[in-house]
């Protein structure tokens, strides 16, 4: 039973980590297209 519930935390582990990182990768090409747009509106 106490292998089942470590089991649960480190996945619910992983997950979390696993979808921090892809918001960060999609605030960074945000972040990217923003800075583009800024960029075309300067010229």
């Amino acid at each position: 039973m106490k292998n089942k519930a470590i089991l649960a935390v480190l996945l619910a582990i992983s997950a979390l980590t696993a979808g921090c990182n892809t918001i960060g990768g999609a605030g960074k090409d945000i972040e990217r297209g923003g800075e583009k747009i800024q960029g075309a509106a300067n010229r």
